[in-house]
């Protein structure tokens, strides 16, 4: 995977993190089941920081 390709895919897995993470706030503000979304944030979390040494390898 090129330099320009793993920027996207780091650029989208924020942009999924963000999205989790408001959502998780939500769940959290009426008392909801917040686990799965932990988890997500979790594997989003690894994810990016997979992404991230691809990226420096590449440099």
């Amino acid at each position: 995977m090129g330099k320009k390709e793993l920027q996207a895919k780091l650029d989208e897995l924020k942009s999924d993190y963000v999205r989790i993470q408001s959502d998780m706030d939500k769940l959290e503000y009426v008392r909801g089941r917040v686990s799965s979304a932990e988890q997500q944030l979790i594997r989003l979390e690894q994810e990016i920081a997979e992404v991230n040494r691809q990226l420096e390898e590449k440099e």
